[in-house]
């Protein structure tokens, strides 16, 4: 097939080798200059960092370099992004700084994709069109393509006095020194950002409407975190719309046990983040972290809390921005009004796919705006489209590469799918099991933390290649070694060139079919 992938991030990449390998014809397309996606020097912001460990934030035939510290930054992620493009020999694959402008579907099947070089910025025209045509679809644009943004009003008096409004993601280090800094929110980025600004600005305020519970790296400053939740006994704390094997346990006869794990986990971070003595303990339990993500702690934030370089305003939100006295402010829901000479918004984001046409959005989503795929792959009412980095999670690389093979087994015809209504049933059971665990906080349907390994489970699951028992087993204690899934894909395109010589031998030895010269056809 001729495939085309929207997005060289994490998921565009490792789809496009496994794809490659399998023997399609695959264009990946990338509006950004660079491979990485939320990683891509145009994109990443002062301070971004992984979330989880170095060894189990990779793919699994290409481990992160052993020198990188325990959590790679953002240079150090794209630069091993970049090398594993490399290692996969899929450069010749990419057209970066090239953007999708339409994708429609064609009335035969495929698609037809529009694409154009990238502007070159104000003033500079874009580039003319090109048409291309493809049998399968595949978005890779990732779930943090576009920034979601609160409505300020204000805005025109605030920039008129000088005030400048960003994201996390378009906030590049300029701008910070000297001034006065809002940050408004509270997950990973609004941390990070506010680190980062703090070191330089004359004042850091964070605005959170909502206190998030967050993890210590090491907790105690001893034990990494990795030792806790990267594990399947890490994943099983949590109840999954499924339960199974020990996972039972745990949510039976076990469940005080469980239940006292996570508060002692919690006190413990409490303690060690001084959260008390800081006013910001979160409402709510420990366990509630799940709805959230499960972030991590940002080296240095609650230490600038506690000295000073940092404030958090709690329970607040910006009601407006403003100009008093000639300069900018920002005036909060409760009336107190912060000097603002920058405003970094780390409010999350959308899940954008507007190079589709409306008809094609309408059948992707239900009408809460939720992802309607089928293991976070499959569109339940599209054809010949498929996601990719729709699953994100705490090992997103494995992750999006088990994802890849199952769709390769998919395009093969090698999957035994249920009927639509049969996979629709499913979404929306998965969607209704998100909703209560993670209270509605799963991006659409496109975030599965803390079920990461579950949803690896199932797509190997769904294509007959399994790691061995003995290993999952290992893995309820050990945090997860992407590496483990290494021979899954050379597994696959095993049995796929097993096929084609079956299919070819088949042909070979077939009778020739007689000519039938009055309709010119054999």
């Amino acid at each position: 097939m001729r495939i085309a992938v929207v997005g060289a991030g994490v998921a565009g990449l490792c789809t496009a080798k496994v794809l490659h390998q399998a023997g399609h014809e695959v264009v990946v397309h990338d509006r950004t200059g660079d491979v990485g996606g939320v990683w891509s020097a145009e994109r990443r912001y002062p301070g971004l960092c992984t979330q989880s460990a170095r060894d189990t934030y990779a793919f699994s035939d290409f481990p992160m370099p052993a020198d990188y510290p325990e959590w790679p930054d953002g240079a150090q992620v794209q630069a091993y992004l970049e090398a594993y493009v490399e290692h996969a020999g899929i450069a010749p694959l990419l057209r970066l700084g090239t953007e999708v402008v339409a994708a429609s579907p064609r009335p035969g099947g495929g698609w037809t994709v529009r694409t154009r070089p990238r502007d070159g910025g104000p003033g500079t025209a874009p580039g003319p069109e090109t048409t291309a045509e493809y049998d399968h679809l595949v978005v890779a644009n990732g779930v943090f393509s576009e920034p979601l943004v609160p409505e300020l009003p204000g805005v025109e008096d605030f920039t008129a006095s000088g005030g400048v409004l960003t994201t996390a993601g378009a906030y590049h280090g300029v701008g910070a020194r000297g001034a006065h800094a809002v940050v408004v929110g509270y997950g990973k980025s609004a941390c990070d950002v506010a680190v980062a600004i703090s070191e330089v600005a004359a004042s850091t305020d964070v605005i959170a409407r909502q206190l998030l519970w967050k993890m210590p790296r090491r907790v105690a400053d001893r034990l990494n975190f990795k030792h806790l939740l990267l594990t399947r006994m890490g994943e099983a704390l949590f109840r999954y719309v499924r339960l199974q094997g020990f996972e039972r346990f745990l949510h039976g006869p076990g469940d005080r046990l469980r239940r006292g794990l996570l508060a002692g986990v919690g006190a413990v971070a409490t303690r060690q983040l001084k959260l008390r003595e800081l006013d910001l303990v979160p409402r709510g339990q420990f366990s509630d972290i799940v709805r959230n993500a499960i972030g991590l702690t940002t080296e240095g934030f609650f230490e600038g809390v506690a000295a000073g370089s940092i404030r958090v305003h709690r329970d607040r939100t910006v009601a407006r921005l403003l100009e008093k006295d000639g300069a900018p402010h920002a005036e909060l829901s409760d009336g107190t009004v912060l000097p603002a000479d920058l405003v970094v918004c780390a409010t999350g984001y959308r899940q954008e796919v507007a190079f589709l046409d409306d008809d094609v959005r309408g059948r992707l989503l239900d009408e809460r705006g939720n992802y309607l795929l089928y293991r976070q792959i499959e569109p339940v009412a599209v054809e010949d489209l498929s996601f990719a980095g729709y699953n994100s999670s705490f090992f997103s690389p494995l992750n999006a590469e088990m994802a890849a093979v199952w769709l390769a087994a998919r395009l093969a015809g090698r999957l035994a799918l249920p009927d639509r209504a049969a996979m629709r049933a499913r979404v929306d059971e998965q969607l209704a099991f998100m909703d209560g665990a993670t209270n509605g906080h799963h991006c659409h349907g496109t975030k599965i933390i803390p079920f990461s390994l579950h949803n690896v489970d199932e797509v190997l699951g769904d294509v007959g290649l399994q790691i061995p028992a003995r290993v999952r087993a290992a893995q309820w204690l050990n945090p997860v070694d992407p590496t483990a899934y290494r021979d899954v894909t050379p597994r696959l395109l095993a049995q796929l060139g097993e096929a084609a010589t079956v299919k070819s031998s088949e042909n070979e030895t077939r009778p020739a079919m007689p000519r039938d010269s009055s309709r010119g056809v054999s």
